[in-house]
């Protein structure tokens, strides 16, 4: 049965890609999360989506330009009024342990290269023995390969927002075990002939009750969506249906 994937954690309620966007997701009973990482100047690997501060908290400049203790000053929940700091993927991963969640974690490299992320990001799975929890994806479809090169035992699954023809044959050459499209590239058909093909399919980003019973009708593999909550909900109540 599909899965549910919170994008950057319960985002549609909390502030994307923290802790209480994680922590939010688990309560909701999610089978697993987004997120996104990036290098910070001294080498962190932090959790956050653009390659700017600006968007998501209350700093200014490039993650790649900033320090590790300087960007942990900034507040990135500009929904409420409780402070919280970029989390570092090894917060999350030590959170990990107490629960069974899967997490996809997006190396954001397409633009910044950020030299060495792979490794780290490996490194830290490694560490906490998480290797059969996680799915390493990016759009640099180069870095997924030196990813599975680097640690064939972690799945990896290339990103990508265009239609791709016969994608599983692509995935597999690359030794993907599964692809993460944007919604409006993938069909039915490609959907399924992915799946049949060994592929996993966890489309983004998925928040339309009408898509969601789409992707429900034929299993797909995953969702991943800003709203876990109400992605759960039309689920359950899509397998109460005769």
């Amino acid at each position: 049965m599909t899965q549910i994937f919170a994008h950057r954690g319960y985002s549609a309620l909390f502030a994307e890609n923290t802790m209480s966007a994680f922590l939010a997701a688990e309560k909701a009973n999610a089978d697993g999360l987004e997120l996104d990482v990036q290098l910070t100047k001294d080498g962190e690997v932090v959790v956050i989506h653009d390659e700017k501060v600006d968007r998501t908290t209350s700093g200014t400049g490039f993650v790649k330009d900033l320090p590790f203790k300087e960007i942990r000053k900034f507040n990135a929940n500009k929904k409420g009024e409780k402070k919280e700091p970029i989390p570092s993927l090894i917060e999350v991963l030590e959170w990990m342990q107490s629960n069974q969640l899967v997490c996809n974690i997006e190396l954001k490299n397409n633009l910044f290269p950020y030299e060495g992320l792979e490794e780290k990001v490996i490194q830290l799975v490694r560490k906490y023995n998480l290797n059969n929890r996680i799915i390493i994806s990016s759009f640099n479809h180069y870095s997924i390969v030196l990813s599975y090169r680097t640690a064939p035992e972690i799945e990896t699954a290339p990103l990508f927002n265009e239609r791709i023809y016969m994608p599983w044959v692509y995935a597999q050459s690359i030794r993907a075990k599964g692809i993460h499209p944007k919604l409006v590239s993938v069909s039915d058909e490609i959907i399924k002939g992915s799946m049949e093909n060994g592929i996993a399919v966890r489309p983004y980003t998925v928040n339309k009750e009408s898509d969601i019973n789409r992707l429900l009708r034929i299993n797909c593999t995953a969702i991943i969506t800003d709203d876990p909550v109400k992605a759960l909900k039309i689920k359950q109540q899509f397998e109460k249906r005769p």
